[in-house]
């Protein structure tokens, strides 16, 4: 469509769930004038300084980055102000973005949300989701406002999740999703017939950011909570348990006999690949783990050099 109208976009993204978008952008007919990311930071046991997935992208795109420790900044607030984007767009920058920026878009900005909104607005809504054993999850495509999550979306898609996916599995997922779909919202907008519905707030629940207690398992409760609590965090925020007083990553679980009840923690086999813990309902099958200091490993692994007699509790 040669008089398609263009929009000039300014990008706003930080880690691996952005750079589908990112990619998609740049594949379609907007221009991205400028990508804002937050600022490289060591990683790794090395704690080398490393781009962002993000940056990463625009540089070998030749677009310019900003990487602002703080929005409030004035030589940011002078550069971004220079850009005179059309439209903002935001796919996981990790900041909360003021008033005024969100003011400084000729058409406003908007937000690729890893949520069916108005449920799991906040920081964390895959984590978020998977620990409350969520079957269907999506991505929302939604207006900014200077509420959380709380603008008028212009489209959504939806998602089945699996009993075992993990965090990692349903980010990729939603990014893959939410790429396309932000790129026809913006089709929609140039052209100006897109179309954003209201929130329903009676329906609106917080995802808060992960925080260390959300990390520690507590065996007091159903095998099926844990196991949600695992797949949830993944290898980025852990949850944990003690083994002999020793700290140690649990990282992939199944769970087993649902119904059956038994000592909160107590270890029921611990043989050969098997390495299974009572819960008050269910049996948690741990099937990867990572001591302190060591690589990640399958239970066979770890009971070969860590024998664990039946009656073990775990803590």
């Amino acid at each position: 469509m040669v008089d398609a109208p263009v929009l000039r976009i300014a990008f706003f993204g930080t880690p691996e769930f952005a750079v589908p978008t990112l990619h998609a952008l740049l594949r379609s007919r907007h221009p991205v004038v400028a990508v804002v990311s937050q600022p490289d930071r060591p990683k790794g046991r090395g704690r080398h300084v490393a781009s962002t997935p993000v940056k990463a992208v625009a540089a070998g795109a030749h677009i310019p980055v900003l990487q602002p420790e703080r929005l409030k900044d004035a030589p940011f607030r002078e550069a971004f102000s220079a850009l005179q984007p059309d439209l903002g767009v935001v796919a996981a920058y990790g900041k909360i973005l003021p008033e005024w920026l969100i003011g400084i878009p000729r058409l406003g900005m908007i937000n690729v949300h890893a949520s069916l909104l108005p449920r799991y607005r906040g920081a964390a809504p895959i984590q978020r989701a998977l620990m409350a054993g969520e079957r269907e999850t999506g991505v929302t495509i939604m207006r900014i406002v200077k509420e959380l999550d709380a603008g008028p979306m212009f489209a959504r898609v939806a998602r089945e999740v699996a009993p075992d996916a993990t965090g990692a599995d349903v980010n990729r997922d939603l990014a893959t999703a939410g790429a396309p779909l932000l790129v026809a919202v913006v089709d929609a907008i140039a052209e100006g017939r897109a179309h954003e519905e209201p929130q329903d707030e009676t329906l609106a629940s917080y995802a808060a950011k992960i925080t260390p207690e959300d990390s520690e398992i507590r065996w007091n409760r159903p095998a099926w909570e844990i196991h949600n609590q695992v797949r949830a965090l993944g290898s980025a925020d852990s949850a944990w348990t003690r083994i002999d007083g020793a700290r140690v990553l649990i990282l992939r679980t199944a769970v087993e006999d649902a119904q059956q009840a038994g000592v909160p923690g107590e270890i029921v086999e611990a043989r050969r690949d098997s390495l299974r813990v009572a819960t008050p309902r269910g049996v948690l099958r741990i099937l990867e783990l990572k001591p302190a200091d060591r690589r990640a490993m399958s239970a066979r692994d770890f009971l070969a050099g860590h024998p664990l007699p039946p009656g073990t509790r775990l803590t």
